[in-house]
């Protein structure tokens, strides 16, 4: 499974590819649950610069919602898909006439949204033009208020993105912010807490002197101030703004700021931008027999895909990365990335090592260097092993690594919410009597991180450790009832759930349940390191085939406020939730490919769509969206680290992946009867001969 590590040749594929960046359309699942933002946004960047459409509930987690008539402010800092609200930092809202006050959005002229990678723009229903090109860590506004000559703008400090409305006075818990005496700008730091502890400095500078500025008058508990800036005497091109960000001190916030934009040359910004997405989005080239609507979905995921991890080190530092969404993304998005940016992935596995280390066991869901505790498992083990079996990270990485696995899923770590080692190695599972929730998922995702560990101590010679953790892989076993063929929750005697209804949804987190945002039907099959064993647990090939197609055609659930996060159903297969994503390509293991290619189509033309309601579920950070790009080319990570995907028949037959190496592969119709699995090391063409006269892998 080891490969050589492959390195970028920098713009080696935007010269001849053209414009595919124009099938980008940032507004798809910025409606329903998709939780996307139009924010204008550069590859893997700290800024994403964009509106603030609503507040204060789930349904804003990205501060934005497609149809909303009116916008609370722009501001710097969004998470694209995320199911929790966060961020929202530097927040600014231009008025051409007097302000209104504090709280009071600015009405949007209807149909004047216009958005590509990078850049966002809205017409306010006074006439002002607001535009935004974003760079790295910073970003640049044109405001233009329709030929007035006089502008305020309402610079907010205390905003942010939080929940519930009573938390806005009180999340920021210091702040200290000074105007410039050259009256051209304002810098500042301040330390604000919504789901995590975020310690963000800024500078912001105008391309002109103010006439006059005010502080406004703070509510009870407010510790950051609120500026009207007012300018006088315009000209027709109206204000410029530039804002930095730093997660470091003040001076980082500046020093970006004018590495990135030195000058005011807005379409600069924007070209820069969109030649660093052309440069990822034209890796993978569509055959003109695509539809245009094929495209426009394939681009999009794609730029969904690379908005994260965001890299939060300043500029010439060496890149730390975070925004790991990792109970979703080991699944799909993080092998994408060893395909399309492997010189990416040697970034994010220090950064995880980095958290590690800081934590005191390897990350969970980390967001601006901070950990969140979301979730369940510990999946930054599945990407660090598959980065090292992918021969992306180097033997004394690979040894810190092991350590890192090693300490997280045996030691006792207090402060780490749900772990329970004791628990798990004296009962083989997480008792429904002895942990107060989620025991049969979080045993099935113990079991899948310690079958990749077990294959990361093989790698390296650690013959006690590699027994141990394959020991403890095979604990999926332990709440298997074969006499139902589910999965089920038992107690610390070895007693079945009575009553068990394997339609039941468990909402997990911190209710009473067996499952995280899930059911029996849909768990069972959160067994990607052992599919073979699973197969033969449910009868074999037949029964196993009969039992998975008996899921996509059960009733459907029904969506409640309680179980949200469990959406797009087809049947009781609801892909806009994680844990089921690799459970049509099951199917190849009981012997009906043809049943893989059936769903994977049907989920594919029924779940993804050109609309800003064009997501079923949270986008998670790219995990959905990589769905989507495996299913386009017909292979899939069914195990995630075990260097092999499944194949089914491609959604987009025809597309080429144009690779870090130098090779392209071209993506064909299969018919399966070579097999059904297809090699990493295959796949970038190190053991294949099969070229044809352009010395491309077939």
């Amino acid at each position: 499974m080891k490969v050589p590590l492959l390195i970028l040749s920098v713009g080696l594929f935007i010269a001849a590819r053209g414009q595919v960046y124009r099938f980008v359309n940032p507004f798809i699942g910025t409606d329903g649950v998709g939780h996307t933002t139009p924010a204008a946004a550069c590859p893997f960047s700290l800024v994403a610069a964009g509106p603030d459409t609503g507040n204060f509930d789930g349904e804003h987690c990205a501060g934005y919602v497609s149809g909303e008539k009116t916008v609370y402010g722009f501001s710097q800092t969004h998470v694209s898909g995320a199911g929790r609200i966060s961020c929202g930092d530097v927040m600014i809202l231009p008025f051409k006439d007097e302000f209104p006050g504090v709280g009071v959005p600015a009405a949007k002229r209807e149909g004047s949204e216009t958005a590509e990678p990078g850049f966002y723009g809205v017409t306010l229903g006074d006439g002002t033009r607001v535009e935004i090109a974003a760079a790295p860590h910073s970003a640049i506004y044109r405001i233009c208020p329709d030929g007035a000559a006089r502008l305020e703008l309402l610079v907010d400090l205390q905003y942010g993105l939080v929940a519930p409305a009573d938390r806005l006075a009180q999340h920021v818990l210091s702040a200290k912010v000074a105007p410039c005496v050259d009256g051209c700008g304002i810098y500042g730091r301040r330390v604000a807490e919504s789901w995590v502890k975020r310690d963000c400095s800024f500078a912001i500078r105008f391309d002109r002197a103010w006439t006059a500025i005010r502080e406004l008058p703070r509510a009870k508990g407010e510790v950051a101030p609120r500026y009207v800036v007012t300018f006088e005497n315009l000209p027709a091109e109206g204000l410029a703004v530039k804002i930095g960000l730093s997660t470091c001190c003040e001076d980082g916030a500046r020093k970006n700021l004018a590495a990135e934009i030195p000058g005011w040359d807005f379409a600069s910004v924007r070209r820069r931008a969109l030649d660093a997405w052309e440069e990822l989005l034209a890796r993978v080239e569509l055959p003109e027999t695509a539809s245009n609507e094929e495209k426009t979905i394939l681009y999009t995921a794609l730029y969904h895909l690379f908005l994260q991890p965001s890299d939060i080190a300043d500029v010439g530092a060496k890149p730390v990365y975070s925004t790991f969404s990792l109970w979703d993304t080991y699944r799909a998005a993080h092998p994408l990335y060893t395909i399309l940016v492997p010189e990416r992935v040697p970034g994010f596995v220090d950064s995880i090592l980095l958290q590690g280390e800081k934590n005191g066991y390897l990350p969970i869901w980390p967001l601006w260097g901070e950990e969140t505790q979301c979730m369940i498992g510990s999946h930054a083990v599945p990407v660090l092993v598959d980065a090292v079996l992918k021969g992306l990270a180097d033997r004394p990485t690979a040894e810190r690594i092991f350590r890192s696995v090693r300490n997280t899923l045996r030691e006792r770590h207090d402060s780490r919410l749900k772990e329970g080692w004791d628990v798990l190695d004296r009962y083989g599972y997480y008792p429904f009597d002895v942990i107060a929730s989620e025991g049969v998922s979080r045993t099935l995702e113990c079991a899948y991180d310690d079958a990749c560990a077990a294959r990361l101590a093989t790698y390296l010679g650690k013959t006690e450790d590699a027994d141990f953790f394959r020991r403890r892989s095979g604990n999926w076993t332990n709440v298997f009832d074969r006499a139902s063929g589910f999965v089920r929750g038992r107690d610390s005697r070895g007693a079945w759930r009575t009553p068990f209804d394997p339609l039941a949804i468990g909402v997990g987190h911190w209710r009473k349940g067996d499952f995280t945002e899930g059911n029996a039907w849909q768990y069972t099959w959160q067994v990607q390191h052992d599919p073979e064993g699973l197969v033969a647990a449910l009868g074999g090939k037949e029964p196993a085939a009969a039992k998975l197609d008996r899921l996509f055609s059960q009733p459907s659930g029904k969506v409640t406020a309680e179980t949200s996060a469990v959406t797009g159903y087809l049947g009781q297969y609801p892909h806009g939730n994680e844990p089921c994503h690799h459970v049509p390509w099951l199917f190849a293991y009981a012997g009906r490919g043809d049943l893989a290619t059936k769903y994977v189509h049907e989920i594919a033309k029924r779940f993804y769509g050109v609309a800003p309601d064009g997501l079923c579920g949270n986008d998670d950070c790219g995990q959905m969206s990589a769905w989507y790009v495996f299913a386009a080319l017909g292979f899939y990570p069914l195990d995630p680290c075990d260097g092999r995907y499944v194949k089914s028949e491609p959604l987009i037959p025809g597309t080429r992946l144009h690779l870090s190496n130098g090779k392209t592969y071209v993506v064909q119709e299969v018919g399966l009867k070579e097999g059904f699995l297809l090699e990493h090391a295959d796949l970038l063409g190190q053991c294949s001969e099969d070229v044809d006269e352009k010395g491309e892998n077939q």
